[in-house]
């Protein structure tokens, strides 16, 4: 069976369904919750959420600011909409794409959490963290990086490589930017961070069963490949791709193994 071969220089929004995300998001939400608790606020911080999708970690950091604010930011309407129910107070959420952002000196703090490998142009993206940041303002953010989802993406390149799929992705853009630790240190430390800490981190993970493990291939992983198929044949990749999955992962116990592989930084302006 053939693999398909695809191009990584293209921007394109995926729509996700916000309220499907909420029930497929628990080791995301996980990794969140423990990044919250890490970073030292005082309460009355300007915060910026860079992909905040469903915006319940937005939530947890706008109550940690009682006197400050948070915006959360994402470009799929599916989670802005799910995320605005959200809304009160000291928090806000706008639909907007990461790379058309334009703040300066505005945020003390500018948060992500297990979204930024949806950006392709970190260079780009670094520099606009740094000019969102105040004086002394802080990024701190996980995402995907090298050895991150081995088995689904062995999987679904193998599936769009099908005869029945081939020809639809003749133009598609992988849709991440995973990078190995020394590259992403090599692309920081050209900004002018007071101090830049990146290190590599293993989550690999165990879903409890194959349930949980289809509701995460179904949002968000499978979203970019479905976009580019007819209706007709959506099902049908679904299921090669879901197969594929249960057959590379699940374990004698009933769970499904995956591997996660983070990126992380922290840097002062």
């Amino acid at each position: 069976m053939e693999t398909c071969e695809f191009r990584s220089d293209r921007v394109v929004i995926f729509e996700f369904n916000g309220k499907k995300y909420k029930t497929a998001s628990t080791h995301q939400k996980e990794w969140g919750t423990g990044l919250i608790a890490e970073i030292p606020l005082t309460g009355n911080e300007r915060i910026l959420d860079l992909g905040c999708g469903d915006g319940v970690l937005t939530q947890r950091l706008a109550e940690l600011v009682p006197k400050g604010s948070v915006l959360g930011i994402d470009a799929s309407a599916g989670m802005i909409d799910a995320a605005k129910e959200l809304e009160q107070g000291n928090l806000a959420f706008r639909r907007l794409d990461i790379n058309e952002m334009v703040f300066e000196n505005e945020f003390d703090l500018v948060f992500s959490n297990a979204a930024l490998h949806w950006i392709l142009d970190h260079e780009r993206l670094l520099g606009k963290v740094y000019r969102a940041l105040k004086p002394g303002g802080m990024a701190r953010f996980n995402f995907a990086g090298d050895g991150n989802c081995v088995h689904f993406f062995a999987v679904v390149r193998e599936v769009m490589g099908e005869p029945l799929f081939r020809e639809h992705y003749k133009l598609f853009s992988w849709p991440w930017y995973m990078p190995a630790v020394d590259e992403y240190k090599a692309l920081v430390n050209r900004y002018d961070f007071r101090e830049a800490l990146i290190w590599e981190e293993n989550a690999d993970r165990y879903f409890s069963d194959r349930e949980g493990m289809i509701r995460w291939i179904d949002q968000p992983s499978i979203v970019p490949f479905l976009q580019y198929l007819p209706d007709d044949k959506k099902a049908a990749f679904r299921f090669a791709v879901v197969k594929g999955m249960i057959e590379q992962t699940l374990q004698a116990d009933g769970t499904c193994f995956e591997t996660f592989r983070r990126i992380n930084l922290l840097a002062w302006k």
